[in-house]
């Protein structure tokens, strides 16, 4: 295994590797909750939405760690899953979920192309580093925010009416 993922050459041991594996998945597990209760609020079913986000992460970590020989855990962004859910299918020109989850399809081929041809890494440059960290924060905030109002401790209201409405399996 040392040979394989080259622990000791990166200095750590197999101890530090497994410490550091059960810290990212305890860091990691909130998404288990999160996610699809964020992606029931856009009508995605609760159980297949919290399947798919434990199977795509078992899956993407594993392959980062047995194909880049890299120790990173990847999940779903919760960033773009908010949006998704807040935005496209519960925003003022609402979609279905399908729809949603097809545009969300159509990015992903967008970045890749983006990507091989070497057109993301001019863009990300072309940002400056305060605008970019800003961007960050900004999306942090968002998704805090849906925490605090899912929590009840930031309460929406328009005209007597709940901006966002509660998931209906927390309602």
């Amino acid at each position: 295994m040392d040979k394989f993922f080259k622990i000791s050459e990166r200095h750590s041991t197999i101890g530090n590797e497994i410490i550091g594996g059960l810290t990212t998945f305890l860091a990691m597990a909130y998404i288990i909750a999160v996610n699809p209760s964020l992606l029931e609020a856009a009508g995605i079913p609760f159980d297949a939405a919290l399947t798919a986000t434990c199977l795509g992460a078992a899956v993407m970590t594993v392959a980062m760690g047995l194909i880049a020989n890299r120790p990173i855990a990847l999940a779903s962004g919760m960033g773009i899953n908010a949006i998704v859910a807040y935005t496209l299918c519960l925003g003022e020109t609402a979609v279905d979920w399908r729809v949603a989850m097809a545009i969300v399809f159509l990015e992903g081929i967008v970045i890749l192309i983006l990507v091989l041809c070497g057109l993301r890494k001019a863009i990300m440059e072309a940002i400056p580093v305060s605008l970019r960290h800003a961007i960050g924060i900004g999306i942090g905030l968002f998704i805090a925010f849906i925490g605090l109002k899912g929590g009840g401790l930031i309460v929406s209201r328009l005209i007597g009416q709940n901006v966002y409405p509660k998931s209906p399996r927390f309602a």
